[in-house]
């Protein structure tokens, strides 16, 4: 079957945010002889994809009627 990785978040904050999955290294495109440090640095990427894809959080910020931010307008 190969190597999988579980990923999981919970908020402590808010009831019902929370999210698990195990995905497999092939699925994830990742080469099951890469390096350990790459590959922690590789997870880690993965994972923080991972969890803004399944929050799907979006925000403004209104500092006046002209001067509203998007999270698309932060860089």
């Amino acid at each position: 079957m190969g190597k999988t990785v579980h990923f999981s978040f919970r908020s402590t904050n808010y009831e019902g945010t929370e999210a698990k999955e195990t995905l497999t290294f092939e699925k994830l495109g990742i080469d099951e002889n890469m390096d350990e440090k790459a590959l922690i640095i590789e997870l880690d990427r993965i994972f923080h994809s991972w969890v803004w894809d399944k929050l799907n959080i979006s925000y403004s910020i209104v500092a006046g009627e002209e001067n509203a931010l998007g999270s698309n307008d932060i860089q």
